[in-house]
């Protein structure tokens, strides 16, 4: 079922289905966004997430001229603070167990980088690394959860949580404590609701270094001038991913549905 870049989808190939993507309005999300949309069958319910209402808007308004009959759904909330969160999981609660069955798929997707001009030990203040892991990991262990209960166990239905995940999941990089942490914890956290929930197919998906604004940031706001040059050094060298050719290897794993649940696959594993 893998498709190249170039081939066009079937139009609601994956039939009926509700899909739920974290961080949609830039970046790896909006180009993910992008191309579940025309995957998804007539009377499926795309959920978006993100902090920012306008660009939102403006995503689930390009994706409802499809003409494919898809609903698109959209929540602004900062998923880093509580209020925000329970808005997102009031909105899951309420969208998930009216969907239609066939298929469920949760794209937890949002994520940033923390203050990486810090190194260690510039790291003593537990209100900014609390409200780093709010963001990067609780908001993610309780939007799966919210999501996997309100969608529930029906016959013939298939239940899918990706977690966009990282090379720092495995990888330790100066000044990047915060990242690295907040990734492979949460690649352990899925790895264990795999597990738990072996009717439930989790992956974790790293997407390689993408063309985005975090790259922009890794390589001029990094703290370690080694670590920048690295970062400065892919972009010059044209190694960075553009975020379509990347998102389209996550498709095509989903679309495959070959992979081991709760694995780690790299962009450059495929």
């Amino acid at each position: 079922l893998g498709l190249g870049p170039g081939a066009q989808p079937v139009p609601g190939r994956w039939g009926t289905a509700v899909c739920v993507l974290t961080g949609a309005s830039r970046g790896f999300g909006r180009s993910l966004a992008r191309l579940l949309a025309p995957r998804l069958g007539e009377g499926s319910v795309l959920l978006l997430l993100a902090r920012s209402a306008a660009p939102l808007a403006e995503m689930a308004a390009e994706l409802r001229g499809g003409g494919t009959g898809l609903r698109v759904e959209y929540v602004a909330a900062d998923l880093g603070c509580e209020q925000g969160l329970r808005r997102a999981a009031a909105a899951l609660r309420e969208v998930l167990p009216a969907a239609p069955p066939g298929r469920l798929l949760l794209v937890n997707n949002a994520g940033s980088l923390g203050d990486i001009s810090k190194s260690f030990l510039d790291l003593t203040d537990p209100d900014e690394i609390n409200s780093y892991f709010a963001f990067n990991v609780t908001s993610a262990l309780c939007l799966t959860s919210t999501a996997l209960q309100a969608f529930g166990r029906r016959p013939g239905s298939s239940r899918t949580v990706v977690n966009i995940s990282s090379l720092c999941a495995v990888k330790p990089f100066k000044n990047w404590a915060l990242y690295c942490s907040g990734k492979a914890s949460r690649d352990m956290m899925f790895r264990v609701l795999a597990l738990e929930e072996p009717d439930v197919r989790v992956l974790n998906y790293a997407p390689g270094p993408l063309d985005t604004d975090m790259q922009l940031l890794a390589r001029t706001k990094t703290g370690d001038p080694e670590m920048r040059q690295y970062f400065q050094s892919l972009q010059e060298s044209g190694q960075l991913i553009d975020c379509t050719v990347s998102a389209q290897k996550l498709v095509n794993l989903l679309e495959e549905d070959t992979f081991s649940s709760g694995a780690h696959v790299d962009f450059y594993d495929i």
